[in-house]
């Protein structure tokens, strides 16, 4: 074979890979919020058209690569927290910044519904001056919705550190867990904790038809 048909079947085969190469791959933008619990903010998130992957991690504290059990004992500084990877061309930054406010409560400043502690606050972080100013807007828009204090905070950007595999995407877990209920499969383990949790119930309390997520 000559080396202009080898070079015309490589050009031809480049050509294919970049036809079937995923058209979000240089438009992805990263959005990380704390929200409690965050097997329930990947739950709600990875619903969202637009969103791409939403990872379950830890951010905002002291410690390098924290365990679960570091971070819920409150000995790390951390948040439990997602960053949620977006097409910014099918959903923007400041239209996730609405749902997240209204599938949490963010005039709690104490935790989020039966987690108690910073770890489960509710915060946005951000990294620069815009991100910044869309975050400050979509809170001013919910205090004006509720008529109340938002305690939400705005927070630099720091490294996020996603927790073990076994915490990624368990709300539709299969493997076999011990709980309070009982051994159940995890995702009926998350159903059974969200519902217990009071989740669902306070969101709708709070924004009532505007709650995206509160059906569970």
């Amino acid at each position: 074979m000559s080396f202009r048909i080898i070079a015309l079947a490589l050009l031809i085969t480049l050509a294919l890979l970049l036809r079937i190469a995923p058209a979000h791959g240089g438009q992805t933008r990263t959005l990380t919020v704390a929200g409690g619990c965050f097997w329930c903010v990947e739950a709600d998130f990875e619903k969202v058209p637009g969103v791409i992957e939403v990872v379950s991690g830890f951010t905002g504290g002291r410690v390098e690569n924290p365990t679960y059990d570091q971070v819920s004992g409150g000995r790390t500084g951390h948040y439990e927290a997602v960053q949620i990877l977006f097409d910014p061309d099918r959903v923007s930054r400041a239209r996730l910044l609405h749902l997240f406010l209204r599938s949490v409560d963010p005039t709690d400043a104490k935790g989020q519904f039966c987690d108690r502690g910073q770890t489960y606050s509710t915060a946005i972080f951000v990294s620069d001056k815009a991100e910044s100013e869309i975050a400050r807007q979509a809170i001013a828009a919910a205090e004006r919705e509720l008529g109340k204090k938002v305690a939400t905070r705005i927070l630099p950007v720091q490294p996020f550190y996603p927790a073990s595999d076994d915490h990624q995407d368990y709300y539709k877990g299969t493997r076999l867990v011990l709980t309070r209920f009982g051994i159940r499969r995890q995702a009926t383990a998350y159903k059974l904790y969200r519902k217990a949790c009071g989740r669902d119930a306070r969101v709708r309390e709070l924004w009532g038809a505007d709650a995206p997520f509160a059906g569970g």
